[in-house]
């Protein structure tokens, strides 16, 4: 039996989790899993999702082309696998748009085939 103890991010309590499971085959038996420590179900959801299929919001910022240097902050419009932060992250950084930007405009549709558009988060003139 495997064990992971993490701190759970689903509510600002941060809660200690420790979950215990199995694997079958190199995957997670789901039948085997207990969880312990949360103090809401999202600690339980949480702790899954990490041992499953672990995901998370990538924020970075993009170049405005016509601003001198100054930059626009960005993220992903919702969590994209753990395995492929480092490629977004990277992708941020030769991506570039004209000013002005709103919160919300869509920098890019699917960034490196996550199927996750890429959203501006501040307002710059």
């Amino acid at each position: 039996m495997e064990s992971r103890t993490l701190t759970c991010i689903g509510c600002p309590m941060g809660c200690q989790v420790t979950i215990n499971y199995d694997y079958i085959n190199d995957t997670v038996d789901m039948d085997s899993i207990t969880v312990t420590g949360n103090t809401c179900p999202r600690g339980r959801e949480y702790a899954i999702s990490e041992i499953t299929n672990p995901t998370r919001t990538v924020t970075g910022t993009i170049t405005l082309s016509n601003r001198d240097g100054r930059v626009a902050p960005v993220k992903t419009k919702s969590p994209i696998p753990k395995s492929k932060v480092s490629m977004v992250a990277e992708a941020l950084m030769t991506i570039s748009m004209e000013a002005p930007v709103k919160i919300g405009d869509v920098v890019i549709n699917d960034i490196c085939d996550t199927g996750v558009e890429v959203v501006v988060t501040n307002n710059i003139e």
